[in-house]
């Protein structure tokens, strides 16, 4: 009968400790790097379409209102919700040929940080769209 010598089967156990080390840093950085690019998506659509509801509407104040709408959709179909001040309101006049200027900001919350960094490390990243959207020019003067 062969005697057990003492590095027997520690090559499974630090190849083990040595993947989850190394593969639960990774993954956490794959899902964070996945929900900034997420973001990114919905926030350029969400401008995108924000200033084309705003440049098709016939006063300012209805097309305020599809902007946001259409911004709300458009974010809601990256999983994301539009908060209140994440929406800066369309700039530019309703007048063939002028550009409108819309903006959209989202922050990204990064999971663990704000427990484990406790301020050293900002718990969120911001994600901003910026879209300009030129008012047909054959469209009817006010």
């Amino acid at each position: 009968m062969r005697q057990p010598s003492g590095d027997d089967g520690n090559a499974l156990v630090e190849f083990s400790y040595l993947a989850v080390l190394l593969m639960v840093p990774l993954v956490y950085v794959l899902l964070t790097v996945f929900q900034v690019q997420r973001a990114a998506f919905g926030v350029t659509e969400a401008a995108r379409q924000a200033g084309r509801a705003y440049a098709t509407a016939d006063d300012p104040a209805q097309g305020a209102a599809r902007a946001r709408f259409a911004a709300e959709l458009a974010l809601r179909d990256q999983g994301l919700e539009l908060c209140a001040s994440c929406l800066r309101p369309p700039t530019g006049a309703l007048v063939p040929g002028a550009t409108i200027s819309v903006r959209v900001e989202h922050r990204v919350v990064l999971p663990l940080v704000g427990g484990l960094f406790d301020g050293a490390v900002p718990a969120t990243i911001p994600v901003r769209a910026t879209h300009l959207e030129v008012v047909d020019r054959f469209r009817e003067a006010p």
